[in-house]
């Protein structure tokens, strides 16, 4: 019954809360236009079996390198044209969106999760166990990132999976320097310390006191790091070594146009119109979340519109005496 009491005057303020920050996204035009592209891309990805006109791998040799539709010669039945092998432009970026946008997902969950477990043990911790984790971080970061992944693929050969093993073994460093960072300054304020004296157990201390501290650069570091994860997804399968054929992802599309980049200019062009439009939204997104969870960042903001309010209310002020 207590439960139930104590839960009912939480909903109200829960949605107070997403109320105010769905105005402040509203306010902040950049941050809404990224978080609105986002949401579009994201959407795209999860409907893809439903909203592609066709198969990405079907090929049909008799339309190929068709040009898309407000050009000459081209036809409604391919909007943004066809490849050199026939297959449906639009159809392969809108499948294209979910292999890069799963990968980035995956690479993020896994790395961070990596990342966040050691920069824990090292911060709280201390001592020799700090120096030994920080140097496999400082050994992981000076080994060349193509080196490892050209290991790791020969090994494991090319393929969605092994570029979600190979990007978070590459990625996971940034994590753990960022919460060992945070931690080694948290530890110290009187109510962790106070909850050590009181016998509370180390797991409990990080989980329940530490852990909570590290969500909100977390967020903001893992929102630019996805960014950071589409350009490598890029990368790596322009190079070949990524995402294989007849899957397909926005740097596969982008690699097997190249060769017709001056007779097929929509082979590179709308694939790679995806991950500028990805990533630019997410870094505007990400400004946005990181001005609103830093209470510095609010202050200033706040500080900024009412000395924007008290110049344009004399200017009002004179306008109505004239």
């Amino acid at each position: 019954m207590a439960d139930r009491l104590s839960s009912k005057p939480q909903t109200p303020k829960r949605l107070a809360i997403l109320g105010g920050l769905v105005s402040e996204l509203w306010h902040d035009k950049a941050g809404f236009i990224g978080f609105l592209v986002i949401a579009l891309i994201t959407a795209m990805a999860l409907l893809a079996p439903w909203i592609a006109p066709y198969d990405p791998a079907a090929q049909n040799v008799m339309a190929r390198l068709q040009p898309p539709v407000w050009l000459a010669n081209g036809d409604w039945n391919h909007i943004l044209g066809t490849d050199n092998l026939g297959r449906d432009v639009l159809s392969r970026v809108i499948w294209g969106a979910r292999s890069t946008l799963l990968i980035g997902a995956s690479v993020v969950l896994i790395a961070g999760t990596i990342g966040v477990i050691v920069g824990l043990v090292a911060g709280y911790a201390g001592g020799r166990v700090d120096g030994v984790l920080m140097r496999i971080v400082d050994i992981q970061v000076s080994f060349p990132g193509i080196l490892m992944i050209l290991l790791i693929v020969s090994v494991l050969g090319p393929s969605t999976l092994t570029m979600i093993i190979v990007l978070s073994i590459t990625n996971w460093m940034i994590y753990a320097r960022q919460v060992r960072s945070i931690v080694m300054s948290v530890r110290q304020v009187p109510y962790v310390e106070a909850a050590s004296v009181m016998g509370c157990r180390p797991r409990r201390i990080i989980f329940r006191h530490i852990l909570p501290n590290l969500v909100t650069p977390l967020l903001t570091l893992g929102i630019l790091e996805f960014t950071n994860i589409v350009l490598a997804e890029a990368a790596v399968s322009f190079l070949g070594l990524g995402v294989q054929p007849p899957a397909t992802s926005w740097g596969l599309d982008v690699a097997s146009g190249r060769d017709y980049i001056f007779i097929a200019w929509w082979l590179i062009t709308f694939p790679g119109l995806g991950i500028v439009l990805t990533v630019l939204s997410i870094n505007l997104f990400a400004n946005w979340v990181r001005v609103t969870t830093d209470p510095q960042e609010r202050e200033k903001r706040f500080a900024y519109s009412r000395a924007a309010r008290r110049m344009v209310r004399p200017a009002e002020d004179r306008a109505v005496v004239r």
